[in-house]
């Protein structure tokens, strides 16, 4: 085991030489030191209607349903109404910015309601006006849906439930924690590729064979050293979310996770680096082979991204902690296949 520390103490020792990881450890740790702070801005472009709580966005409506809309409209604080019989009074309106908004409102023969809607094109406040607009259609149609529910035949598909929780949460706990959370992982992996790359393009790899070291020390040196960044720095980002004011339930199973993926990511990129040695082409294939791996994931019943948000929230189900068990178990057993490789067939010359 001192063989494999002294080599793992050496690889993170190099670390510091590195301006690009350095560069982007740093980053992370901007990211999850200022949480508080950047989420206002990030939340933002997530969900620009959280931002519109100051900004009253004034509907004109025109149509001959138009009564049957603006009640609509009127019963949220954040929407205001301009009624015209005449469209183009609208429309001459909305040229000269007095609304930001026109929506005619007619009757198919049918019964059923058509809604042509009108946005600013290219204004600042396109992005905004548009989010409100979607609201407004959403919730007239939840009316209509509650006004005719008598008349109907037979049931429509079930509209999603009106969610009211706080964008901030959601942008926190589904993309903030497990971006923080798998980032370091891939950088890990990257780093495993140079690691071993770098020793084949440097020649520094004959060196080592002079040594007491095998090739199964060698790669359980650099994967050690590799494999625990991603951990410490996780573990760290979610230190900070929490000193930051962001609650974070389960972290220990979280990190297990992380840990998990960390030694599956490290040796996909060890494995690429031993079989190119070349390191343009080793971290091609390792940043393909983490797109399809990490794309296919979600495939499953329970993504890590998934089982990370529910982890954090502290609303696991027994399938969050299966699927966690299940990653480590993969994740240990391509460590184990890569060793049994290595202590085969060797580094090679």
């Amino acid at each position: 085991m001192g063989k494999r520390l002294t080599v793992a103490k050496r690889e993170l020792a190099s670390l510091r030489s590195e301006k690009t990881i350095v560069l982007a450890i740093l980053i992370q740790l901007f990211v999850a030191a200022f949480s508080s702070f950047l989420a206002v801005g990030l939340v933002s472009l997530y969900d620009p209607g959280s931002v519109s709580n100051q900004f009253v966005v004034e509907f004109g409506v025109t149509g001959e349903a138009r009564e049957d809309i603006v009640p609509v409209i009127e019963e949220q604080d954040g929407w205001r109404t301009l009624e015209y019989s005449d469209e183009d009074a609208a429309m001459r309106d909305f040229d000269r910015g007095a609304i930001h908004a026109v929506l005619k409102v007619d009757r198919t023969p049918d019964g059923r309601a058509r809604v042509r809607a009108i946005a600013p094109d290219g204004n600042v406040r396109t992005t905004l006006v548009v989010t409100q607009i979607k609201g407004v259609l959403e919730t007239f149609e939840r009316a209509e849906r509650q006004r005719l529910r008598h008349s109907l035949e037979r049931q429509p598909v079930e509209l999603p439930p009106d969610s009211s929780s706080s964008p901030y949460f959601g942008f926190t706990y589904t993309v903030l924690v497990p971006l923080l959370t798998f980032l370091p992982v891939f950088v890990s992996g990257s780093i495993a590729v140079d690691a071993i790359a770098e020793e084949y393009d440097r020649g520094t790899l004959e060196l080592l064979r002079v040594t007491p070291l095998t090739g199964v020390d060698i790669v359980d040196g650099k994967m050690l050293a590799m494999g625990v960044l991603a951990p410490v720095q996780a573990g760290a980002w979610l230190a900070l979310l929490s000193f930051n004011g962001t609650a974070i339930a389960n972290p220990v199973e979280i990190l297990l996770l992380v840990t998990g993926f960390s030694v599956g990511v490290v040796t996909m990129g060890a494995t690429a680096a031993l079989a190119f040695r070349e390191r343009k082409q080793a971290q091609f294939l390792f940043s393909m082979g983490v797109l399809v791996v990490f794309s296919s994931t979600y495939l499953l019943p329970e993504s890590p991204a998934n089982a990370v948000a529910k982890l954090a929230i502290g609303s696991p189900t027994q399938l969050t902690h299966l699927s966690v068990g299940a990653y480590l178990v993969v994740s240990l057993a391509a460590f184990v296949g890569l060793r049994r490789f290595v202590a085969k067939r060797g580094l090679g010359s």
